[in-house]
């Protein structure tokens, strides 16, 4: 009989299904055994043998042969030190790979120590040897639970020893530090490398990554060249990895994790101690202290690993919880709960780590009640799992029953999660998907007979159910994470949303679950950003408190955001607003307070682009969403322009002036936009405020910029400058996302020949100069964002002509040059800045233009040829195309213009702001009939609500059976209609009959024939 399973029950012998996978990876391993014994000496071979006879041990071999290819392939590549095995026990084949690792690293090839080559061979050699022994010892049952743990973790804290002295070794070669023993140059060096997590409370499994943090001490450091020791450490780090974690014919030696130190994605691999330090005391969260729990020292200097943790203790063990410090404590299990309620428990794929019922259930309890008893209790300070199930028992803060449910429970799954690992040295804690794979599994648990699978699934699901259980009764009757309006719950009054587990630094499979569920197309980068706010990454975040109502807000905020157009994207806005907060207590605070602020800004962030760029540039807004007249129209032009030069007497020079403009149209822009996505505005409102936003804008900013380019150029005597505003701007029309058309014309008397400043300019040189300024000032993007796009393509001669036109060559241009859709785009034409007589002259000009009679055939095929062009250039994508549709924006804007030239000299009263308005006003000349007139107006009032909606909340063309259902909300809200499907049909009728009237008053162009002037905007 063989050590290994001397005085122990034999296993099962082992069954085998006919046919199946095993039974010929079985046959195949066996052939490579029977191979790699014939070219072993005798008395191996009879050991062979022997262990061939003895049932026991062959017993655990077939196991190995038929499960695990991993073991397989060591077992059969060794076969001498696995008889050893056999033969003198798994603790002798662990020393026996320890001892050969220690020669291999005191005495290299040439008598020195080994190069990194030479190491990293040594460590993965042992390291296969060292896996298979405890492997050996796990399956015939001889060591404990704790044996095995412990036996693996050892060995990674001694590889990682002996890669830190290699590696501080090469450092004092290049005279970096002075270590007090070469030979032990980790001894006093300053480099703390803390184990974390299973490693840390040495209780690593077989394939798990090693949690490590990486500090450095610079001043127990001894160096000549003190200030490159953190890139110094930083590429040690890397170098760590590299040992450890790269792949090599020799395999590897274990995963590296080094995401749990404080905030990695922010910070180096390796940090300084006075920073990690300075980092817990003042941003460290509760399940980093949970984290805590388990750390120690396992390689480099331990006596200054040790003194870092003391100096951690008051961060881990605090004495007295204040009352949020323990709800914070409370969201760690209610964020991982956050799905119970009426869920049945599958097998199938279930990860005993991380899903309900699992290891991580059972650490978290034991580390939530550590960390609000440990800083009254040092008994329950324990780093291992069961250790602190018992002392938290003895202490009086655990029912001794639960303690021993789940300390039984922790190793039925810890030893499925071993049996998992050693299939193909994969890091899984996934059950097989299917029965059939299962029943493998509890072959190779040991579970024999022909009820043995069953008897596996039932103990299985029977722990993870108690698991599940035990750990729903923590904290009870605590509030229900994330709980807010319209939240879905299931029958216990639980939040149904799913997991969303966002501490610590992996991504928890069930949150990008339940994640990608929701709607976020990239769940990962959405949890590495809710992460990185945990972290206190922004300043909104850095206080514990913050953190705390963010935590209870995160469930919530998630099921707003995934009801957006484009969840990810919306939170991207959000996390772009957070950034830029000063603070995060009080307005985290008003959220909880305020569900309805929460769910408006969340509406923002997800459904209006352009509103969210606003918000995040500047969140004070906040502040004016909650005022009483937020949603108060915000006044005409007159009231706004008196509101904006108040503002501008705080200006302390130019700079000023533009970022006052821009804060102030912009946020008012802000107020009609939201007032608009809620339905609180109608469209025809909307569009005048907007222009008056511009128009006092425009006309505060003019004298801003001359009274700037006069200190070098002066005045032109007598002279005057003049934006004619064209476009929706000049209509009164403009809508959120509107550009600006403009022209600019100024005047000066014939006998002024240059500008009387220091710097004197001719009249037309001196304006076209001042045009450009007037543009860079509207057009310029600084921190507060841009004023406006210009369009300059409808001043005279288009993109050919000069910016800025003398008042003579405007009036000669349109009296004798312009194009018909030149005259179609002076019907929108006003003179909205400069002196009172160049403003009058202007619009005198436009009134003669449009006053003028035409031919009713070339002014009908001309603006149908126009029509044409445009929808060849721009064809309309599907029904929901308010520009260009046929029957939309454009179809009704031609027909006023049409109708306009065409009875303007006859009824002069026809002409003016807004395309609605001139259809009421062509009705009551009785150009059109009013039934029609009026259908017209309401039909263009109908598009341009659409279009204001589509443009605050769409990015890409509309498509109504993929829009979210805020959306469609919010455009049957906007339309005032009693559905959206009512919606779409009125838009249906409407646009039908606007295209009639176009047909039947334009057509179609006579022919084909394009006029040049291509450059020109049409």
């Amino acid at each position: 009989m063989s050590r290994l399973t001397e005085g122990l029950d034999p296993l099962p012998a082992l069954a085998r299904e006919p046919g199946e996978a095993a039974g010929e990876a079985y046959t195949a391993a066996v052939h490579r055994w029977q191979e790699a014994i014939d070219g072993l000496e005798e008395p191996l071979r009879r050991q062979c043998a022997a262990l061939a006879d003895d049932a026991a041990g062959r017993a655990v071999l077939d196991r190995v042969f038929a499960f695990s290819p991993f073991l397989s392939a060591i077992a059969t590549a060794d076969p001498a030190f696995t008889l050893r095995i056999f033969s003198e026990g798994a603790d002798a084949g662990v020393r026996l790979a320890r001892d050969e690792l220690a020669a291999a690293v005191n005495g290299g090839s040439d008598g020195g120590p080994p190069t990194t080559d030479g190491l990293m061979r040594a460590l993965r050699q042992a390291r296969r040897r060292t896996a298979l022994a405890i492997a050996l010892a796990d399956i015939a049952g001889a060591w404990r639970l704790d044996q095995v743990t412990a036996a693996l973790s050892d060995f990674a804290s001694e590889a990682l020893r002996l890669a830190c002295r290699h590696l501080l070794g090469e450092m004092a070669a290049s005279g970096l530090i002075t270590p007090g023993d070469p030979a032990q140059p980790d001894a006093g060096s300053g480099l703390v490398v803390l184990g974390m997590g299973k490693l840390g409370a040495r209780e690593l499994n077989y394939s798990s990554d090693v949690d490590l943090i990486v500090l450095y001490d610079d001043e127990a450091i001894a160096s000549p060249r003190p200030d490159e020791l953190q890139a110094a450490f930083v590429r040690l780090a890397r170098g760590l990895v590299r040992i450890m974690q790269e792949a090599t014919r020799d395999g590897y030696v274990m995963r590296m994790d080094l995401r749990l130190r404080p905030d990695p994605a922010a910070t180096p691999l390796a940090v300084s101690v006075h920073a990690a330090e300075t980092y817990y005391e003042s941003l460290g969260q509760n399940w980093e202290r949970a984290a805590m729990i388990k750390a120690r020292p396992v390689a480099g200097d331990i006596e200054a690993g040790e003194r870092f943790l003391a100096h951690l203790r008051p961060f881990m063990w605090r004495r007295h919880l204040d009352f949020a410090a323990i709800q914070d404590i409370h969201s760690i299990k209610r964020q991982i709960n956050a799905h119970r309620g009426g869920q049945t428990l599958e097998l199938d794929g279930h990860n005993v780590k991380l899903g309900r019922g699992g290891i991580r259930e059972i650490e978290f309890f034991a580390q939530t009640q550590q960390l609000i008893w440990g800083g009254r209790d040092a008994t329950v300070r324990q780093a291992p799992t069961r250790e602190a199930l018992h002392a938290l028992a003895t202490a009086g803060r655990v029912l001794p029953l639960v303690a021993v449910e789940l300390g039984g429970a922790y190793e039925l799954l810890r030893r499925v999660e071993h049996r998992l690992q050693m299939i193909d040295d994969q890091q899984t804690h996934s059950l097989p998907a299917t029965a059939a794979g299962r029943a493998r599994l509890a072959r190779f648990m040991g579970y024999g007979g022909t009820d043995g699978p069953a008897r596996f699934d039932g103990e299985l699901l029977a722990a993870l159910q108690l698991v599940e259980r035990r750990f729903g009764e923590l904290f009870q009757d605590a509030p229900e994470l994330g709980r807010g309006a319209g939240d879905s719950t299931g029958p216990d009054g639980a939040a149904t949303v799913g997991n969303l587990v966002f501490t610590g630094s992996d991504d928890d499979p069930d949150t990008l679950a339940t994640l990608a569920d929701l709607g976020f197309d990239n769940p990962v980068a959405v949890s590495g950003i809710i992460r990185g706010w945990h972290h206190g990454r922004y300043r909104a975040m850095r206080s514990a408190r913050a953190r705390e109502l963010l935590t209870e807000l995160t469930p919530t905020l998630l099921q707003s955001l995934a009801g957006t157009v484009h969840p990810s994207g919306a939170l991207a806005n959000f996390d772009s607003f957070l950034g830029r907060l000063p603070a995060g207590v009080q307005l985290f605070s008003m959220f909880a307070a305020n569900p309805s602020l929460l769910s408006l800004v969340v509406d923002i962030m997800g459904d209006a682009p352009r509103l969210a760029e606003t918000l995040s540039r500047n969140p004070g807004l906040i502040d004016a969403m909650l005022s009483g007249d937020f949603f108060a129209p915000p006044g005409d032009r007159a009231i706004l322009e008196s509101e904006l030069a108040v503002l501008l007497k705080q200006a302390a020079d130019y700079e000023d002036v533009l970022g006052i403009v821009r804060r102030w149209a912009n946020e008012r822009k802000f107020q009609v936009g939201v007032q608009v996505l809620r339905g609180r505005s109608v469209i025809d409102q909307a569009g005048r405020h907007y222009t008056h936003i511009a128009e006092a804008a425009l006309n505060q900013l003019q004298p801003a910029v001359e009274a700037e380019f006069s200190r070098q150029h002066g005045h032109v005597p007598g002279g005057g400058f003049a934006i004619v505003a064209m476009g929706k701007l000049g209509s009164g029309e403009l809508s959120p996302t509107s550009d600006i058309d403009l022209t600019f014309v100024y005047d000066a008397p014939p006998d002024v020949t240059a500008s009387d400043g220091p710097k004197p300019l001719s009249p037309s040189h001196y304006y076209a100069r001042f045009a450009q300024r007037v543009i860079a000032a509207i057009t310029a993007l600084t921190g507060d964002g841009r004023l406006y796009e210009i369009d300059m393509r409808l001043r005279p001669s288009g993109n050919a002509g000069p910016i800025a036109s003398s008042l003579e060559a405007f009036t000669r241009y349109y009296g004798e040059a312009a194009w018909t859709w030149e005259h179609m785009a002076l019907t929108q034409a006003r003179a909205l800045t400069g002196p009172d007589p160049l403003r009058r002259a202007i619009d005198h000009t436009i009134r003669q233009v449009l006053t003028r009679p035409r031919d009713g055939n070339t002014l009908r095929h001309d603006i149908a040829d126009m029509r044409q062009r445009v929808a060849r250039q721009h064809p309309p994508r599907g029904p929901w195309s308010p520009k260009y549709g046929a029957g939309g924006l454009m179809d009704l804007e031609f027909i006023a213009q049409f109708l306009m030239l065409a009875h303007g000299h006859a009824h002069a009263e026809v002409l003016g702001q807004g395309t609605a308005d001139t259809f009421i006003r062509l009705g009551e000349a009785g150009v059109l009939p009013p039934a029609t007139a009026q259908d017209l107006a309401d039909t263009h009032r109908l598009w341009r609500a659409v279009q204001a909606i589509l443009r605050l909340t769409m990015d890409r063309p509309f498509d109504p059976d993929a829009a979210p259902a805020s959306v469609r909300t919010a455009l049957t809200r906007a339309t005032q209609s009693d559905s959206f499907d009512h919606l779409a049909t009125r838009l249906s009728q409407a646009t039908e009959r606007a295209r009639t009237v176009f047909m039947s008053l334009i057509g179609e162009p006579d022919d084909d024939a394009i006029k040049p002037n291509e450059e020109k905007k049409p």
